[in-house]
């Protein structure tokens, strides 16, 4: 794609995403790991989407450093999501609800 389409910006997939990161969890955390997740990716704007990757870090990083590091993993910040209109934001979040 970036040879025929140089420009094109990339954004990463939540949902992938979020269960790659809960693979590296134990299952009895997972309910309240995806639940902080959602805190990222549905955030209002680039600097509430960083604090709450800030505070998924500090409160998961000591007992499952894995899982954040999966989170951090990537070509771009677990915020890079925002770069897309807020209407195509919240299609995606309408879609992920069902």
């Amino acid at each position: 794609m970036d040879e025929v389409f140089p420009t094109t910006r990339h954004q990463r997939c939540w949902l992938h995403k979020t269960g790659n990161v809960l693979n590296k969890a134990a299952k009895s955390v997972q309910p309240s790991m995806k639940k902080d997740l959602a805190e990222i990716w549905m955030s209002p704007d680039r600097a509430a989407a960083e604090k709450a990757a800030d505070v998924f870090a500090a409160k998961y990083g000591a007992k499952y450093p894995k899982a954040v590091e999966c989170l951090e993993k990537g070509p771009e910040a677990p915020t890079g999501f925002l770069r897309l209109p807020s209407r195509t934001l919240g299609a995606f979040a309408h879609d992920q609800s069902h």
